[in-house]
């Protein structure tokens, strides 16, 4: 549990919050949350994923071993991810090291994939289209982005993307902050 106190404590100062700002957030107190960071008051699973939402990142963030940092990442040891509202495969393809401050990803969309929901969080989304199209609406304006063509833009505004085309698309994705 030692390195889940100093991963909360590390993540807090970089993302330049005070323990009274992440209590605010959390409904922690500042206290609480400084007794925690020291190692002296244990830490209930439903906190920390107040903490974790709070600081951006996945809850398993605190529990990952960081030991072995690995750089490179043969395709059988790239993770694959399915989220339940959409249609969309996540391959992972980054490293693992600690305080990694990117999260690249290899999406496939199914073909005609619809809008199920829209995103907006702080931080910044760049995609490459490797293959296919995909319409990207991002604060109400749609943007056609067509094989060998790229986007980014500030993930602060209201987004999602549709596959229009009746065949996969894959794009190569890289956000900011690490969400999982």
């Amino acid at each position: 549990m030692e390195n889940v106190y100093k991963r909360i404590r590390e993540l807090r100062v970089k993302a330049g919050k005070t323990l009274k700002e992440l209590g605010e957030e959390t409904n922690l107190t500042a206290s609480f949350l400084s007794q925690v960071e020291r190692g002296n008051s244990s830490l209930a699973i439903g906190s920390l994923k107040k903490i974790a939402d709070a600081l951006q990142v996945h809850i398993s963030y605190f529990f990952d071993e960081m030991d072995d940092e690995q750089f490179v990442l043969d395709p059988e040891t790239q993770e694959r991810v399915k989220t339940n509202n959409l249609e969309t495969e996540y391959i992972r393809l980054n490293g693992k090291f600690p305080q990694r401050s990117l999260a690249p990803f290899l999406l496939r969309l199914a073909p005609y994939q619809k809008k199920t929901q829209t995103f907006q969080y702080a931080g910044e989304e760049f995609y490459y289209v490797l293959k296919g199209a995909v319409i990207f609406t991002i604060d109400e304006k749609e943007h056609y982005v067509k094989q060998g063509q790229c986007i980014h833009f500030p993930a602060h505004l209201e987004h999602y993307g549709e596959n229009p085309l009746n065949e996969v698309t894959e794009l190569l994705a890289v956000v900011t902050p690490v969400i999982f």
